[in-house]
């Protein structure tokens, strides 16, 4: 129906009976900012992308409120990370929106982790024992660039086949997206030339694919194990190690409490650096390339090091 609507449109516009700028967006939703961010770079013009997920809350754990219920109502496309990340909020809100187009199975919904890199799946049985381990791999592939560019292809394609009479524009929002983070990438890649073999302590295991692009060595986690809060004698030991070792970064998501990890740096001497992992953590990083050039420039001032190489 939507096809043939557009088609209708094109030809009412074609033959001057409707302006151009009446031509309707593609409504894209997504379950976080960093894909709705790279929506945007692709669909350009042509479409509208909204997060449920904010950049600065915690992608395991959102409220499912109405108001998403309206967002999921409308969408032409539905994005989500997968690998349960959302499998807590995502699959009751798909439900419940009453939105055929987007289920799974439809050419509306779109899984960004296929065809990515994903580390660290897990072999043999995998339960609650483990803590929030996800059976499928780490969700948070997004956080190096190669995914980054795999991710936008795919939503290219997805949109050239929702909407075909754009494909071509969106094949060239994706070359300049494409050649934009090539160029950020040679930067980044200097920028972190001196960082590279830096041990760090992350709070919760966010960072492997980010990590094994541009050389840090996570050393440990505050969590013990994926969603588990620490016990005092993990502290302790934690605390050791990071004195043992010189382990001179602990990075910190913003959405959780710092409390501890100011504690575990006052006691080792290491600096905090609270480490946004999404577009939208802070209010500066609006772009998927925002998001890195603040990291990298996060992790040289903690390091002493000047903000440009």
């Amino acid at each position: 129906m939507r096809r043939l609507q557009r088609l209708l449109l094109s030809i009412l516009i074609l033959c001057g009976l409707v302006p151009a700028m009446a031509w309707a967006k593609l409504y894209v939703a997504t379950t976080t900012e960093d894909l709705a961010a790279l929506a945007r770079e692709v669909g350009g013009s042509f479409v509208e992308a909204t997060p449920i997920a904010r950049g600065y809350q915690d992608p395991h754990f959102v409220d499912a409120k109405p108001s998403y219920l309206l967002k999921l109502a409308r969408a032409d496309l539905f994005i989500q990370v997968g690998l349960e990340l959302e499998v807590a909020w995502a699959p009751p809100l798909l439900t419940n929106a009453r939105n055929r187009r987007i289920l799974p199975g439809n050419p509306g919904f779109l899984d960004a982790s296929e065809g990515c890199e994903i580390l660290q799946k897990p072999t043999g049985v995998v339960d609650r024992s483990l803590g929030d381990v996800h059976p499928f791999g780490n969700p948070h592939y997004w956080l190096d660039p190669a995914n980054g560019r795999i991710i936008a292809k795919r939503i290219a394609e997805r949109l050239a086949a929702i909407d075909p009479s754009h494909a071509e524009a969106f094949q060239t929002n994706l070359a300049g997206f494409e050649a934009r983070l090539t160029k950020a990438e040679k930067t980044w890649d200097a920028l972190m030339a001196p960082l590279k073999g830096t041990k760090v302590v992350t709070y919760h295991n966010s960072w492997p694919n980010f990590a094994k692009r541009f050389g840090l060595v996570v050393m440990n986690h505050i969590e013990p194990k994926p969603g588990i809060p620490p016990s005092p004698g993990h502290i302790q030991t934690l605390t050791a190690q990071i004195k043992r070792e010189r382990i001179p970064l602990l990075l910190v998501e913003p959405y959780f409490d710092v409390k501890l990890p100011e504690k575990i740096a006052r006691d080792t001497g290491a600096k905090l650096v609270l480490f946004p992992p999404s577009v939208g953590a802070e209010p500066e990083i609006k772009t998927y390339v925002d998001l890195f050039d603040r990291q990298f420039t996060l992790l040289r001032q903690a390091l002493g090091l000047s903000e440009t190489k």
